[in-house]
C-alpha cells in the first residue's frame, strides 16, 4: 500500500537560542565564508521562528510580516537596519515585531518628522486664523479684508 503523506504537528524550524552568536562547533566548516553564511541563515530561521510564535499559524499576516522583513533587510536605501541586525544591535526577537516606521531608514524617519512638523504648523495656523489687515488685497476675490500668518523656519 502507498504511504499517505502526513502533516507535521510541530513547526519545521528548530528551536534556537535567544542570541545567535558564533556557530556551535558541530556546525563549523572551517571556511569563514561558509560559517558566516550558515550563521546568517540561522539568524533568518530564528527571525522566522519569532514571527511564527506571534501569529501561531502561517496565515497571510504571517506571510506579509516575513515579506516585510525580507524587503526591509534587503533595501539598499536602508543599510543601517541590516548592519544593526547582523551586529546584534537589534535583537532578532525585536526585528520580528518592529513596525514599518521603526524599520525605516534614517532618511525616511527624518522626512516623516519634517512632514509631521509641517502638518502640525499648518494645523495650528488654521486654528489661529491669522492677523486681519486691510493693507493687502486678495488675489482671488480682490477684497481687502484679509488675514495673514507669519511663519518662521
Amino acid at each position: 500500500t502507498p504511504k499517505t503523506p502526513t502533516t507535521p504537528t510541530s513547526p519545521l524550524s528548530p528551536s534556537f537560542s535567544s542570541s545567535v552568536g558564533p556557530l556551535s562547533p558541530r556546525l563549523q566548516t572551517g571556511d569563514p565564508i561558509r560559517d558566516k553564511c550558515i550563521e546568517m541563515l540561522g539568524m533568518a530561521a530564528e527571525i522566522e521562528d519569532h514571527i511564527l510564535s506571534k501569529h501561531m499559524s502561517a496565515d497571510m499576516k504571517y506571510k506579509n510580516r516575513v515579506r516585510s522583513r525580507i524587503s526591509n533587510l534587503k533595501d539598499p536605501k536602508n543599510p543601517n537596519l541590516r548592519k544593526n541586525v547582523l551586529a546584534g544591535a537589534i535583537e532578532l526577537s525585536r526585528i520580528a515585531i518592529m513596525t514599518a516606521e521603526e524599520m525605516a531608514s534614517d532618511e525616511l524617519k527624518q522626512l516623516r518628522n519634517v512632514l509631521t512638523q509641517e502638518a502640525i504648523r499648518e494645523h495650528q495656523m488654521a486654528k489661529t486664523g491669522g492677523t486681519s489687515t486691510d493693507l493687502l488685497q486678495c488675489g482671488k476675490c480682490k477684497k481687502k479684508n484679509c488675514t495673514y500668518n507669519q511663519v518662521h523656519q
